[in-house]
């Protein structure tokens, strides 16, 4: 399916066509870059999370992970123990996924371990593909790539987890390494 005139007149991507937060989300931010390890994180995170789930329930819920996860500070977030598991377990507002929730928890603590390298930002920015070919529907959209597939290797190596390269593949359309909009979409660059 190719790009879907919204009733605003604008072409999007399908999954971006009616009114909502998922056009909103389509519209400011997916395919634009995020700079900064806290954005990096969040989207590490968010992305693991909606796996299995709907985008939309993650982005309903995301102002309430926001603020159980301290605005995805990392060292904020490597700190928890058990009685913040529990709080999280506990809290009705984000998906109450153990496994995801301690992935969260791994992840950040893998994050502060990697700022004695380069970074989580400028080490995920290491694994950018070369420029996919621009899709004319979805039909033609990639899930996974070599890049997304060494990236999720390489951070499980790191300590990270629930980075598998479908999941670091909807990671590098989010913030932005490659412009993920359908050829005709509003929002595609050039």
């Amino acid at each position: 399916m190719g790009p879907v005139t919204g009733d605003d007149g604008l072409p999007r991507c399908p999954w971006a066509g009616g009114p909502g937060v998922m056009r909103d989300y389509h519209d400011t931010e997916w395919g634009n870059r995020v700079h900064g390890e806290a954005s990096y994180l969040e989207r590490l995170t968010l992305e693991a999370f909606q796996s299995g789930l709907s985008w939309s329930t993650i982005l309903h819920k995301r102002p309430a992970f926001r603020e159980v996860f301290h605005d995805f500070d990392a060292e904020a977030i490597a700190a928890f123990g058990d009685a913040d598991f529990a709080r999280l377990m506990d809290d009705a507002r984000i998906v109450r996924n153990r496994l995801k929730i301690q992935a969260t928890i791994t992840n950040a603590r893998a994050t502060v371990a990697l700022r004695e390298q380069e970074g989580l930002e400028a080490f995920v920015l290491s694994f950018a593909p070369e420029v996919p070919p621009a899709p004319s529907d979805t039909g033609e959209m990639a899930t996974m790539s070599p890049e997304s597939k060494a990236l999720s290797q390489e951070l499980k190596k790191r300590g990270f987890a629930f980075v598998g390269p479908t999941t670091m593949y909807a990671l590098m359309e989010a913030i932005g390494i490659f412009d993920p909009h359908l050829v005709g979409c509003f929002r595609r660059r050039g």
